[in-house]
C-alpha cells in the first residue's frame, strides 16, 4: 500500500502521524511511505531520519494526498485539505466528527473512507488510540491550569499546592476516565485538594481505592456540581462519550457562582465541550474570559508537547496501520472488530450512529458496506 504522511497544518500543531521508526516498520513490510518535507521537524524528527528509515520525501501536501492510498494524520483535515481528499482514499486520523458538521459533510462529499482513531474500541470498551493522547491531555490540563491560576494571567492568584501554613488550591475534575484520572494524579502530586466526579459508582470506588489521600470522590450530578464550583479554583472538564458530542455539565448561568479568577480547562472541547461557554482556542491564543472566569479550551493540547505525543501516538496506532496496509481496509475491518468500530464514513455514507444523530444525517449499517 502507498501511505502518505502530510505535515499538520492546524494552528500550532507540531505533532506528526508517524515516527521514523513507524515509517521503517511499514517500509520493511514492502509498503511505500511518502512523508511531506519537514512534517516531523516540530516533533524533533528531521527529514534525514525518514529517508534513512526508507520513506520518500515529497515537497508539498498536494503531492502527498495525490499519491497516497492511505493518509495517516494526527488531526482532522481542515478546510484547505478538503479538496485534496480523493474518492476511495483511506484516512486514518482523529476526526471528532460529532463536533463539526462542515468536516462531516466534506468527508461525505469526498467519498473517502474515514477511520477515526477516537472510535477504535476494544471489547472491554477502552479506546486504545485515544488513551495515549488522553493521558497527555489530562496531565497537561493541570499543568496549564496551574499556570493560568497565576494573577498576571488573570487567574485567582493561588499556588496549586499551597505552602506550609497556607491551604492548597481546590481542583474539581469532571469525569473519572483516562483524562480525569491523569489530571487527578498530577494535581494530587502537586499537593492540591482534589475532587473527582463521575456518574459511575464502580469507577468512583476504584478511584477512591487507588488515589492518594488528597483526592476525594463524589457522585456527579447537577446539585453537587453547583455546590462545588463555588469553592474550587481549577475545574477540569474530562467527560467523553465515544464518538458523540460531550454533554454540557457546566452551563452559562453557573459562572456567576464561581470565584473571580477561577480557571476552566475543557479537555472535551474537540468533542463539543462539557462546559457550555467553552469554544475551541489555539496554543497561540489559548484563553478567554467570561464573567471573570478564565477559559482554557485548546482543542489540540498534546500538540504543545509534540515529542512526547508523537511517540505515544505512534506506539498505539502503528499496529492498526500495519493491519490496514497489509490487508486493505475492508479485510482488516472485517477481521478486527476494533478497527470496524473506527469506521465513521465510507464512500459518502455515515456508518457511525452518534455522528449521524449529531447532524440528523442518514445512517447506514457498516456491515452492508464491508
Amino acid at each position: 500500500m502507498i501511505i502518505g504522511v502530510p505535515k499538520e497544518i492546524k494552528n500550532n500543531e507540531n505533532r506528526v502521524a508517524l515516527t521514523p521508526a513507524g515509517a521503517k516498520a511499514l517500509s520493511s513490510l514492502g509498503h511505500k511511505v511518502f512523508v511531506q518535507k519537514s512534517a516531523g521537524e516540530g516533533s524533533g524528527f528531521a527529514d534525514e531520519l525518514y529517508e534513512e528509515a526508507g520513506a520518500n520525501l515529497l515537497p508539498t501536501i498536494e503531492e502527498v494526498y495525490d499519491k497516497a492510498e492511505m493518509i495517516m494524520k494526527v488531526k482532522e483535515p481542515i478546510e484547505p485539505e478538503y479538496e485534496l481528499v480523493k474518492e476511495n482514499q483511506l484516512l486514518f486520523t482523529y476526526f471528532h466528527f460529532a463536533s463539526s458538521e462542515p468536516l462531516t459533510k466534506a468527508m461525505i462529499k469526498s467519498k473517502s473512507v474515514c477511520i477515526a482513531y477516537e472510535t477504535v474500541e476494544k471489547a472491554d470498551r477502552t479506546l486504545p488510540l485515544l488513551i495515549p493522547m488522553s493521558e497527555v491531555a489530562g496531565r497537561m490540563a493541570v499543568q496549564q491550569g496551574a499556570k493560568y491560576l497565576e494573577k498576571p494571567l488573570k487567574g485567582f492568584g493561588i499556588l496549586l499546592g499551597g505552602v506550609p501554613g497556607v491551604k492548597p488550591a481546590k481542583v474539581l475534575i469532571l469525569g473519572g476516565g483516562i483524562v480525569g484520572t491523569q489530571a487527578a494524579k498530577m494535581a494530587a502530586g502537586l499537593g492540591a485538594d482534589v475532587t473527582i466526579m463521575d456518574v459511575n459508582l464502580q469507577r468512583l470506588r476504584y478511584l477512591d481505592d487507588v488515589m492518594p489521600a488528597n483526592v476525594h470522590t463524589m457522585m456527579s450530578n447537577e446539585y453537587n456540581i453547583r455546590e462545588l464550583i463555588k469553592t474550587h479554583h481549577l475545574i477540569v472538564g474530562a467527560v467523553l462519550i465515544p464518538g458523540a458530542k460531550a454533554p454540557s455539565l457546566i452551563t452559562r448561568d453557573m459562572l456567576k457562582d464561581m470565584q473571580p479568577g477561577t480557571v476552566l480547562v475543557d479537555v472535551a472541547v474537540d468533542q463539543g465541550g462539557c462546559i457550555e461557554t467553552c469554544k475551541p482556542t489555539t496554543h497561540q491564543e489559548p484563553t478567554f474570559i467570561i464573567d471573570d472566569v478564565v477559559h482554557y479550551c485548546v482543542a489540540n493540547m498534546p500538540g504543545a508537547v509534540p515529542f512526547t505525543s508523537t511517540l505515544a501516538l505512534t506506539n498505539a496506532t502503528l499496529p492498526y496501520a500495519i493491519q490496514l496496509a497489509n490487508k486493505g481496509w475492508q479485510k482488516a475491518t472485517k477481521e478486527n472488530n476494533e478497527l470496524k468500530l473506527g469506521l465513521n464514513v465510507i464512500n459518502g455514507d455515515v456508518v457511525y450512529k452518534a455522528v449521524a444523530d449529531a447532524f440528523n444525517l442518514p445512517f447506514k449499517n457498516v456491515e452492508e458496506l464491508i
